[in-house]
């Protein structure tokens, strides 16, 4: 069962200007670099489109690809994914080699969320890591438009600043803490070598600030929601219940997707009391249910 946050009243919750930030703060040597120094060689360029022309991009073969490439040249990749950059440190991250040899990479959950988040929208992402979502959804719904990206882990929160910074957004806000079912602190920790499975823990790892998706929201001055996707890693329901309980009816998103593939770790079916709020499933991926509020 994950921890439960620490009484810590709204440690770390940056106002709207503090947390709009394009500077790739915690970050390694590697982001110190601008956009492009990491642009691929010519072999590690030819491996890249063998693998999007191919199945290799599955994700079965990726970490074999990923090793290969840094054989051919150490460090990250400066890449363009869904229309946006991104610094991918491939070696340790599911999620970053995804968006380097797959260009069609979580496709169906992203074309759910921009048909629903209109030019001028908001979108929230709630478990942002690198961006994958966030900046690819902040270029979609434009400079009139607003992104939310929630992502407590400093190495990753690091990592999409630089991205945001390199795909020159200026409507992305960034806000590095958890979000939970309560006010304070989580720990959370990273097992084996990939980033994007970090999760809650209550035996150790590092101590972020937490807080209840509302108190996000209203600080941060978000009045309406379009999309959300949220992927905490078997922590979706203690985020999600409380907000749905506590948060005025104006504030629900349209559309959301959900990660499932942590659902056993639920202490509330999010989805079930979703659908009795009057949201439809819309449809199912391997890793996400969609759904939109009917109207």
């Amino acid at each position: 069962m994950p921890g439960w946050p620490r009484s810590s009243p709204r440690a770390g919750l940056e106002t709207a200007e503090q947390v709009r930030d394009d500077r790739p703060m915690n970050s390694s040597p590697d982001d110190q670099k601008p956009f492009g120094a990491y642009a691929p060689n010519a072999m590690q360029r030819a491996v890249i489109a063998a693998a999007h022309g191919s199945g290799l991009k599955r994700g079965a073969f990726r970490p074999w690809l990923s090793r290969i490439v840094n054989l051919l040249g150490s460090g990250p990749i400066d890449a363009n994914y869904q229309g946006a950059s991104f610094r991918l440190h491939h070696l340790a991250s599911g999620t970053e080699r995804g968006a380097l040899f797959n260009p069609d990479y979580n496709l169906p959950e992203l074309d759910f969320l921009r048909e629903h988040a209109p030019s001028g929208g908001t979108f929230v992402d709630v478990g942002a890591n690198v961006g994958t979502y966030a900046v690819s959804l902040a270029k979609h719904v434009g400079e009139r438009g607003r992104v939310i990206a929630i992502e407590p882990h400093p190495v990753s929160n690091a990592r999409l600043a630089f991205n945001a910074a390199a795909s020159k957004l200026t409507n992305l806000t960034l806000v590095k803490a958890a979000a939970g079912d309560t006010e304070g602190e989580l720990m959370i920790e990273t097992d084996g070598d990939n980033l994007g499975a970090s999760h809650i823990s209550e035996t150790g790892g590092i101590t972020v600030p937490a807080h209840r998706l509302l108190t996000i929201l209203r600080d941060a001055g978000v009045t309406h929601v379009d999309a959300l996707k949220i992927d905490v890693e078997g922590y979706e329901d203690r985020v999600l219940t409380p907000f749905f309980r506590e948060a005025p009816e104006s504030l629900w998103p349209r559309a959301v997707a959900i990660e499932h593939l942590e659902h056993k770790a639920w202490l509330h079916d999010c989805i079930k009391d979703m659908t009795g709020l009057g949201y439809g499933i819309a449809g199912k991926t391997r890793s996400n249910t969609l759904l939109v509020r009917k109207q």
